[in-house]
């Protein structure tokens, strides 16, 4: 059925952009929805339909088409979930390193998203599609660690929104390479796609978003630096980028660090350890952190053996 929605456009809006308009104006849109629906032509005037660019002007009439949701035509894994904390609005995960978050061309199965299927059923948040239901935000594939999962729209929306405007928080460890000159600092550079190697992103300042990353050196060993991270933003493989763009790539990142591989280290040691948020319904703050996994700890191990701190 879908469904129907008329907006008149009053003062505030007048000059502004019709996708973040609408994702402002109506609850169950973000922006990225917003955009979606305006490029379905969903979003009319006059019997026209608009540019996502629109800038709108007061009293202009908008007539809206919200689709049912598509069935989802992911399957339901039974795979076993590391669950740190879940309620009826949403819950807090411990991805293992190797586990794809959502379905993609070469990944169809075996995903976080098989296996959310299973364990929620029908209760996640669908603003991100049928391919992505309840994923807020992403992780790569190799990096282990905390995610936060939406059981329903509204959650997704008012957590959308702290990752929009900074206020979540999201500390990641990781080994990378070399030995960092200062204690701490902070990388303040926009990321954007390769302008050659489309598969890898890059510090640029063409087509490029802002992107900060504060890091603290946690100990050192010789070849090897320890380091937290905490993110500002959240880019397209942020933490790798930005290290890389240092000279310090992440230990055993294949894109961005040194071709050959790292001894004892089977991929990249990259953490999401801490996450913090406030709670959509209740509005207080929570925070979780889990244990650094077992090859993390092996591999400071081994760095303890042959450098020492």
């Amino acid at each position: 059925m879908g469904k129907k929605i008329e907006l008149v456009v009053d003062h505030s809006g007048t000059g502004q952009r019709l996708d973040k308009y609408l994702g402002q104006a109506v609850e169950e849109l973000t922006r990225s929805a917003a955009e979606k629906l305006i490029l379905s032509g969903n979003v009319t005037c006059k019997g026209e339909s608009l540019s996502k660019k629109e800038l709108l002007k007061e009293g202009q009439i908008l007539n809206l088409f919200i689709p049912d949701p598509e069935q989802l035509n992911v399957k339901a894994e039974n795979i076993p979930l590391e669950i740190i904390y879940e309620d009826d609005d949403l819950l807090v995960v411990n991805k293992p390193k190797g586990m794809v978050v959502h379905p993609a061309p070469g990944n169809h199965d075996g995903t976080l998203v098989n296996a959310l299927l299973a364990h929620c059923g029908d209760s996640l948040s669908g603003i991100n599609g049928v391919i992505r239901p309840g994923i807020v935000h992403r992780i790569d594939k190799d990096t282990s660690g905390l995610l936060i999962v939406a059981k329903n729209d509204y959650s997704h929306r008012k957590l959308a929104e702290q990752i929009k405007v900074h206020s979540f928080t999201r500390l990641y460890e990781a080994v990378v390479h070399g030995n960092l000159k200062e204690d701490s600092g902070t990388i303040d550079k926009p990321i954007g796609r390769h302008p050659i190697e489309r598969k890898k992103m890059a510090v640029t300042e063409k087509n490029s978003r802002p992107a900060i990353t504060h890091y603290t050196v946690l100990k050192r060993y010789s070849q090897f630096t320890h380091v937290r991270l905490k993110l500002e933003t959240g880019r397209t493989h942020q933490i790798r980028v930005h290290m890389a763009y240092l000279g310090h790539p992440v230990a055993g990142d294949p894109l961005y660090g040194p071709k050959h591989p790292v001894p004892g280290l089977n991929g990249q040691c990259l953490h999401a350890r801490t996450i913090g948020f406030i709670h959509p319904r209740s509005g207080k703050y929570m925070e979780f952190t889990s244990e650094l996994p077992l090859y993390f700890k092996e591999f400071l191990k081994k760095l303890e053996n042959l450098y020492g701190a």
